[in-house]
Order: C-alpha cells, then structure tokens, then sequence
C-alpha cells in the first residue's frame, strides 16, 4: 500500500490503536501528541491523510485544520472525537474535512474511512 498517514490525538491509547490498526495494514504512520507537532511534521513530510483528533489541548483540530486548509486545500483529513457525543464532528466537515469518525471506533471503522477517503469514495450527505 505505501500510503502515509499521520495520527494527531493528545490521547496516547487512542495513538497506539491507531498506529497498530494502520501499519497492520500496510499504511506508513506518523504520530503527534498536539496540533503543533502535527504542524511541524506537515511541513516535513506529505502525508496522504491525517486522523485528527479535534479536542485536544493548546491547539486543538479545527485550529489545525484552519491553519493547513489554505497553504494545503487537497490534504485529505479525517476528523475523529468523541466529545459532547461527538458535536465537533459538524465542524470539522464544515471546516475541510474530507471524512469524521465518532470516538470510541472500531479498528475496522478506522481502516475503511481511510480507505474511502484515499479512494475519494466517502459518502456525502445529500444536499439540502
């Protein structure tokens, strides 16, 4: 598979699931505690798609996201949290993020998300 992935959760249980779940698979997967260590390996290396937690501490995902959309508008993100039974998800979408997934996931979830969003095949609500 080859595809890179960076996992962005201030969570280190959520991060090991993560990075097994993916690597188990064949994804390449970086990790970062914060959205400012996700944003210094952005400028690193070019990720195929970020599993981003969107509540974390000192820069949570939506600043993440703002911060990234304008210099990277095709970089595929997948938003993931499970606060206030999942509330901030709305805004990751609105923000541009390709694809949200409600914390607790299963590894199965995790990996067909990623595999629709690096084949662009995420489902998207009708238009209203």
């Amino acid at each position: 598979m080859g595809h890179t992935v960076l996992v962005v959760d201030d969570d280190a249980q959520v991060r090991k699931l993560c990075r097994n779940t993916l690597a188990g698979a064949g994804y390449l997967v970086s990790e970062a505690a914060d959205g400012r260590e996700a944003l210094a390996l952005v400028d690193e290396t070019l990720f195929d798609v970020i599993v981003l937690d969107l509540c974390m501490p000192d820069m949570d995902g939506l600043e993440f996201l703002s911060a990234v959309r304008s210099g990277m508008p095709r970089l595929k993100i997948v938003g993931i949290s499970g606060f206030m039974g999942g509330a901030m998800l709305h805004a990751a979408k609105l923000s541009g993020a390709a694809a949200t997934l409600l914390k607790p996931f299963s590894p199965d979830a995790l990996l067909s998300i990623v595999a629709q969003v690096l084949d662009n095949t995420v489902l998207k609500p009708p238009a209203m």
